[in-house]
């Protein structure tokens, strides 16, 4: 008897390798847009959950800060201040600078914050520092909102290149922070030493940035050069252009600018290269 055999079919194989990924996928992205808003208003309610002043907080902060700044150096130590008040001098880069330096320490602080997410479900990785960004931003608007009556108190004139230097100078900010906030979002990941880092990283970053003094007040031109190379330099003075009528500084303009780009080159490629091993430190 011959017996009969069915062939067996041989089953497909199935080879799971890395997908080569873009640097920066907007399609990506765009497909995943509604997440930056959750991801957004979720921390901007836990940021201010359970406080008696809410979003005051973003207001009361630049406020004081430029009540403290103006008396110790406005007053004591005279600094100049580009022929503008003070105060006003102060707070226009206070506005940017808090935007920096929330949006720096919320976006290296996400990773780890969103770990349980991160090992659950699979999105775009770069939406977590980046919303993290964008409630720095929203802080921004609020105490924007105090710097109108401001100028109207100390009856500063503003000329007509806010509308496009002040949008301009944001843009900048965001694009600052985003590169040092996505490269320390990965770094804290797999070392947690950074969060020990980011505050000191932060304070040094401020004095090395004309936040509460002008470039114009350093006497050497290498520190001025030093000075310059900051990414805030140019977000900075972008805003204050319209208050003070001074043109900036090509070079200083170009050479802040390119730090700003290398930076975030440099951020989102090391965010992109490491962001599969995420899930496994977190």
């Amino acid at each position: 008897m011959v017996s009969q055999f069915t062939p067996i079919k041989a089953q497909p194989e199935y080879i799971v390798d890395a997908e080569r990924r873009k640097l920066f996928d907007f399609q990506e992205l765009w497909r995943y847009k509604e997440l930056f808003y959750f991801f957004t208003w979720r921390d901007i309610k836990i940021k201010y959950k359970q406080t008696v002043l809410g979003f005051l907080w973003a207001v009361l902060q630049p406020l004081f800060m430029m009540i403290i700044f103006t008396l110790f150096f406005g007053r004591a130590l005279n600094v100049p201040s580009q022929n503008l008040p003070y105060p006003v001098f102060v707070f226009s880069g206070l506005l940017l600078w808090n935007t920096f330096s929330s949006g720096l320490t919320n976006s290296a602080n996400s990773m780890v914050s969103n770990a349980q997410i991160i090992k659950k479900i699979y999105f775009p990785r770069l939406v977590v520092p980046v919303s993290s960004i964008l409630v720095a931003l929203f802080d921004f608007l609020m105490a924007f909102i105090l710097f109108i009556p401001l100028l109207i108190f100390y009856q500063q004139k503003v000329s007509i290149t806010a509308l496009w230097c002040w949008p301009s100078a944001l843009v900048v900010c965001l694009i600052a922070t985003m590169g040092p906030g996505t490269l320390l979002a990965a770094l804290n990941v797999k070392y947690r030493d950074f969060r020990y880092v980011i505050p000191f990283l932060v304070q040094v970053l401020f004095f090395l940035t004309p936040v509460i003094y002008p470039v114009s007040v350093l006497k050497y031109p290498i520190l001025q050069y030093i000075i310059v190379l900051s990414p805030m330099y140019a977000a900075i003075e972008l805003f204050r252009q319209p208050l003070t009528g001074v043109d900036i500084q090509s070079t200083f303009l170009i050479l802040s600018l390119s730090s700003s780009f290398l930076i975030l080159f440099v951020g989102i490629f090391y965010f992109k290269r490491t962001e599969d091993f995420f899930a496994d430190f977190a």
